[in-house]
């Protein structure tokens, strides 16, 4: 009879129970059912092929299987990377990932977020850099704890500052290991591609290159940062503005790879060579750089294992009263990109 029509009357007729106890045993409720009766109506719904209505189990146990993810932009090798470790762990607990993506919108955040209340969802990882503006913050605080209110889990991939769960990322000093390094090189005349102004983590990592530059003595020309998408072309952008301004930069970082990426391809369509004429540098270490010539010197961040551990934290039954913090280091790689000043 596996014709997946079966309904749950059949099963409890079949297996000789009652409705209520036929529902229990296949819709997950949390009252306890004997083992001899659970036994009789799981073997009777597999004979007959029946198929269980996720809506029933989620009214029965008042959560779902559905874990959610809420990512600025899935066509970011950055967010993908996460979203990976994500799913990974989602689904070797048997249950289904749900994908929402913002555009780096906070008010999209906060409505998929009411979405997946709605829907009942067992957990969901947001991962994404704050803003700084406070309001929005506060905001997004209130749907988490109105999520965690009826019993569902959040865990963040960002910065620290939610009342949640969070993965966060050393971008300050990742940053500022990176410009040391570069100095190392000997470097002393930087340009900096600097994503937008209100993203706490393009903040953050601009704001650690440039400590680690004034620890050196290094002044750093406000000519040479530009702001711009935090994207593959807002780095072309950006590059193509800095070039326009005729700065005298040896080195160029860009806050995350994807700029960096956009940034040797501005510079290719000049006629400059990377790293000849000017060394490039990023942050993250997406996977898409193995294709990138010359290789890109970065800071890597463990992108999948930070994916896995918030999922891992999101569906944590055990959790305590005090959100918890992991931090993550990143670790500079040097690749090709970067060499000695031709000139000094």
């Amino acid at each position: 009879m596996g014709n997946g029509y079966v309904t749950l009357e059949q099963v409890a007729r079949h297996a000789g129970v009652s409705l209520a106890t036929a529902s229990r045993v296949l819709n997950g409720s949390t009252r306890q059912v004997g083992r001899k009766l659970h036994d009789r109506v799981t073997a009777s719904a597999h004979e007959l092929g029946y198929l269980a209505n996720a809506s029933a189990q989620t009214l029965a146990r008042n959560t779902s299987s559905l874990v959610g993810l809420i990512v600025h932009d899935i066509a970011d090798p950055y967010f993908s990377s996460i979203a990976s470790g994500v799913t990974r762990a989602a689904e070797d607990e048997g249950l289904v990932v749900v994908l929402g993506t913002t555009g780096r919108t906070p008010h999209r955040e906060m409505e998929l977020l009411a979405t997946l209340r709605s829907h009942r969802a067992r957990a969901v990882v947001l991962a994404g850099s704050r803003t700084i503006e406070e309001e929005t913050t506060r905001r997004l605080a209130d749907e988490i704890a109105a999520f965690t209110g009826r019993g569902g889990r959040i865990a963040c991939v960002s910065q620290e500052g939610l009342p949640a769960d969070t993965v966060v990322p050393s971008n300050r000093d990742g940053a500022a290991e990176l410009a040391r390094h570069l100095i190392g090189l000997g470097h002393r005349r930087f340009a900096i591609l600097a994503g937008p102004t209100n993203l706490r983590t393009a903040r953050d990592r601009l704001d650690g290159f440039h400590a680690a530059l004034s620890q050196a003595g290094i002044e750093l020309d406000p000519r040479s940062v530009v702001h711009g998408a935090f994207t593959r072309d807002g780095g072309y952008e950006s590059t193509r503005r800095l070039l326009a301004a005729e700065t005298d930069a040896t080195c160029l970082f860009a806050v995350n790879d994807v700029m960096a990426t956009g940034a040797v391809a501005a510079l290719r369509d000049a006629g400059l060579e990377v790293p000849d004429d000017l060394s490039v540098a990023g942050f993250d270490d997406i996977p898409t750089l193995r294709d990138l010539t010359p290789g890109l010197t970065t800071v890597r961040l463990p992108l999948e294992w930070m994916g896995e551990e918030a999922a891992r934290l999101a569906l944590d039954e055990d959790e305590g009263a005090e959100p918890r913090t992991v931090p993550v280091s990143g670790e500079v790689v040097v690749r090709a990109s970067t060499a000695a000043p031709a000139r000094a």
